[in-house]
């Protein structure tokens, strides 16, 4: 059974738990109308198969529920992250040209956006403020009038962005077939025992990919979602104390913001493992979290383009292996493979000799073409992988190659820096100079930007010292939780 006649079946349930919101359950007969409504009005406009919808997408029940509605269709979800600037929103909209926009009332009344959504001859549907009500036609947009809109897409699930980490995002079409042979075969889609199955915690956007196959399994299982808008500890920490979850996945930002946050052991004691991904986990994060918790980090790396989880941890690995492998982000998942290849020649390189990764698999590519993904590795004979960093976002400092992973690494191991990011600003006379921002632990705030630089020319040769460390609150990120490089350089601009 595919994963849309899975959505499909669960509409037909009336009972239980759909979704929590804030604290408050909304019951499964109301989110289910919701879905519903959503999903015949986009068949009144006349949607085939692949129809692209937009979603002006934040983590919220109603813009989850139109998600599922697009799906329960067989439709295509084109994310439209409704956090950006109204001008990338716009431009946005005015590029990927889907047939139907659906959004918040207040979304719809942004600048610009019934404009440009009647520019090309899109129609639309407000959402109610919660999932307590009826979504409605957007007045003026009740139907799909342009020519020029983009075609069908039948067997994609999701038009997605990269996550923008060291650039512009790249659109990236997700096959449900993709999705789900790499969902079935890690085994998301086996439902809980019983009437009453136990929640789970969803606070990755739905904007991403790790929201997005969260949502597609827990929806397919009819598994209920503790929904929270991004991440924050203390909500965080309420829902887990409250439903006593087993499992959390948290980012690396996340891991040392409960760090920082010193909470309580007992907070923490339903955890049996944390899992952990999109960005490069320090190891002596994971050391402390297993020191001061007792609760195994279990890392995985992946890719949008993969749809998901490469290599990973399990729990019977990590207790084997964490000892003799730390720093690998696991062994390569069943069904994968994987080579490190000289980025010049495309030359096979031997076991633990730093090269790019390359990835094949069925579950990707039914031609069984080898992937070269953009990240430095080494893997052993026994398929654990290490991640030495990105190809891509190398610094080029007067001939000088500086990898942002490897400084980062270094000003993470001060003992006041809670997170790091470093990039390349131009320089007149070296091309290019590394900088970074950094966030530091509560208990440091005596710590200066040149302390730090002077406590990593002691550490770095003097070509990698990033010439300005800024000390921020926080750092501009992605829908993932990844710094944003770009909007991070951004913050070392010259002011006029």
């Amino acid at each position: 059974m595919s994963v849309v006649d899975r959505i499909s079946q669960t509409l037909k349930r009336r009972e239980g738990r759909a979704l929590e919101w804030k604290g408050q359950w909304i019951g499964r007969a109301e989110f289910n109308d919701l879905i519903v409504d959503l999903r015949d009005k986009l068949d009144g406009l006349g949607l085939p198969a692949g129809g692209q919808v937009a979603v002006m997408v934040r983590n919220r029940p109603p813009q989850v529920a139109a998600v599922l509605a697009i799906w329960a269709g067989r439709r295509s979800y084109v994310v439209l992250n409704a956090i950006q600037p109204d001008d990338r929103f716009i431009a946005d909209i005015r590029a990927l040209k889907p047939a139907a926009l659906i959004g918040l009332p207040s979304d719809w009344d942004r600048p610009g956006v019934r404009e440009a959504v009647r520019g090309i001859g899109a129609a639309g549907i407000v959402l109610p403020d919660s999932a307590g009500g009826p979504a409605a036609m957007a007045a003026g947009l009740e139907a799909i009038t342009g020519t020029e809109l983009a075609p069908p897409t039948p067997e994609v699930a999701v038009h997605m962005s990269s996550s923008g980490t060291t650039g512009a995002p790249k659109r990236m079409p997700m096959p449900y077939e993709r999705i789900e042979r790499i969902m079935y075969a890690a085994g998301r889609f086996v439902p809980e025992a019983g009437d009453n199955p136990a929640p789970q915690l969803l606070f990755y956007s739905i904007a991403h990919v790790g929201g997005l196959t969260g949502l597609y399994g827990r929806a397919a299982a009819g598994t209920p979602l503790v929904l929270l808008e991004k991440f924050n500890v203390e909500e965080w920490r309420d829902a887990l104390v409250r439903h006593r979850f087993t499992t959390s996945s948290l980012p690396p930002a996340a891991l040392r913001m409960v760090l920082d946050a010193d909470l309580p052991g007992e907070d923490l004691a339903s955890l049996k493992t944390i899992t952990t991904g999109t960005a490069p986990v320090p190891h002596d994060l994971v050391d402390e979290i297993l020191r001061r918790y007792g609760i195994p980090v279990l890392e995985s790396y992946g890719a949008t383009e993969f749809g998901g989880s490469v290599a990973s941890w399990n729990l019977d690995l990590f207790h084997s292996h964490w000892r003799t492998h730390r720093g690998a982000v696991g062994r390569l998942n069943t069904g994968m493979e994987g080579r490190v290849v000289d980025p010049e020649t495309g030359e096979v390189l031997p076991f633990r000799t730093e090269g790019l990764l390359e990835v094949r698999s069925p579950l990707i590519d039914d031609g069984g073409d080898w992937i070269r993904t953009t990240d430095r590795a080494e893997m052993d004979a026994e398929r654990f992988v290490w991640i030495k960093g990105r190809a891509d976002n190398a610094i080029i400092r007067g001939g000088f190659k500086v990898h942002p992973d490897e400084v980062n690494a270094v000003l993470h191991q001060h003992p006041g820096v809670r997170e790091a990011c470093v990039v390349g600003i131009p320089d007149d006379r070296l091309g290019e100079v590394p900088v970074a921002a950094v966030i530091l632990h509560a208990g440091a705030p005596g710590v200066t930007g040149e302390d730090i630089v002077q406590w990593a020319r002691e550490r770095l040769t003097p070509y990698q010292v990033p010439v300005r460390i800024l000390v921020v609150d926080d750092l501009p990120r992605t829908v993932s939780f990844k710094p944003a490089a770009p909007a991070v350089r951004a913050l070392f601009a010259p002011t006029a």
